[in-house]
């Protein structure tokens, strides 16, 4: 697999700057339409018992990247591949979870307060964990399987910053509006879920689109790579609720928080010049990042199918 992978790394993406600028609005829609589901009540209500809030976050931030780290180890994957993983760990959880937990018959007040507390922590602790394995990847790459045909630096400013542009303040508008303006907020905040939603899946099918041939050429080793991240991701979230004896409503949203990851904010910050120079050759990051985009929908609405027919039980 790694000798097919490493024609991935010198990959150059057909994607325009009014492309990617195009995405980085649309991750900040998307990021101010969560923000509107932000309330007090819902931390308090989950904070009063916070066993549950707790495993949520450590399943997210301190788990998924480290087994991820030890993932891409043991599956010797090529720089780029491995670093897009490690990115798309490093990010908070997606936008769709919120639906995906209330389909599952999850605990929704959980659900919301884990993905605005992800969402506001990711301002630190995406650009900390990304920089933490990436550069420990980056070293073990360098040390077993060669120079890398161009030497990848992350920068720590400049992940940041970007972070806090995307998500940061987006989500201090959102929670300005949904406080100072409720009932507005609570007209727009359903069509707003809703267009955000198609509009990024629009833009990962455009850029799928745009290089489908690179795609179809490399499609059954990104499945592949992504199935197995996945199912890492939403089994971490579940084996941690399992040990913790979480409530199976709680079991059920901390598995979909842990497995359906924001690939839209992995995605901006691959495409930002300021991170990663155009000239640099990360098709491996791009392709895993965009096909978890899509894949995360399928794996996450399909469980969340098969829990809604099962009745919750007392645990």
């Amino acid at each position: 697999m790694h000798n097919s992978l490493e024609a991935l790394d010198t990959i150059q993406l057909n994607f325009s700057a009014g492309g990617v600028h195009i995405l980085n609005i649309a991750l900040a829609f998307i990021m101010f339409g969560i923000a509107l589901d932000i309330n007090l009540s819902h931390f308090k209500a989950v904070l009063s018992k916070p066993k549950s809030f707790i495993t949520g976050v450590v399943s997210q931030f301190i788990l998924l990247p480290v087994l991820t780290f030890l993932l891409v180890i043991s599956l010797n994957l090529t720089a780029t591949v491995a670093l897009g993983m490690i990115l798309v760990a490093a990010c908070p959880g997606g936008n769709i979870s919120n639906f995906m937990s209330a389909g599952a018959k999850g605990n929704i007040a959980l659900s919301i307060t884990l993905t605005a507390t992800a969402t506001i922590a990711a301002i630190f602790m995406t650009p900390f964990n990304f920089s933490l394995w990436g550069d420990l990847y980056i070293q073990h790459y360098n040390n077993s399987a060669g120079e890398l045909l161009r030497p990848i630096t992350i920068d720590k400013l400049q992940v940041f910053q970007t972070v806090f542009l995307l998500l940061g303040l987006p989500v201090i508008l959102g929670v300005f509006v949904s406080t100072k303006f409720p009932k507005v907020t609570s007209k727009i905040k359903k069509p707003i879920k809703s267009i955000s939603i198609l509009f990024f899946i629009g833009l990962v099918v455009l850029l799928l689109s745009a290089n489908f041939d690179h795609f179809r050429n490399y499609i059954q080793f990104v499945f592949l790579i992504v199935l197995i991240h996945n199912i890492l991701a939403l089994g971490t979230g579940f084996v941690a609720g399992t040990v913790m004896r979480l409530p199976q409503s709680d079991r059920r949203s901390t598995t979909i928080e842990t497995g359906i990851q924001n690939s839209g904010l992995a995605l901006a910050l691959m495409f930002n010049p300021n991170i990663f120079p155009p000239e640099m050759n990360l098709g491996g990051m791009t392709i895993i990042a965009a096909w978890w985009g899509i894949w995360h929908i399928i794996s996450g609405l399909t469980l969340a199918t098969i829990w809604s027919r099962k009745k919750i039980t007392c645990t």
